[in-house]
């Protein structure tokens, strides 16, 4: 009987998945944030780019 109160035990305090509830919500927030602020984040990268692509082709000419 002590044996099986202890496995009850340790299986009550394991935390492994933990982590996989952690990680479904930094997903979600991000996942979130990203909506919020859509069309700022593509302004950047298309600005970002348009800067890559005149960068190259001053170094390529």
């Amino acid at each position: 009987m002590e044996v099986l109160k202890n496995k009850v035990n340790a299986f009550w305090k394991e935390e492994d998945g933990l982590g996989t509830l952690e990680l479904i919500l930094i997903i979600g927030v991000i996942i979130i944030i990203a909506l919020i602020f859509k069309d700022q984040i593509k302004k950047l990268v298309e600005r970002l780019l348009t800067n890559v692509s005149n960068k190259s082709n001053e170094f390529f000419e």
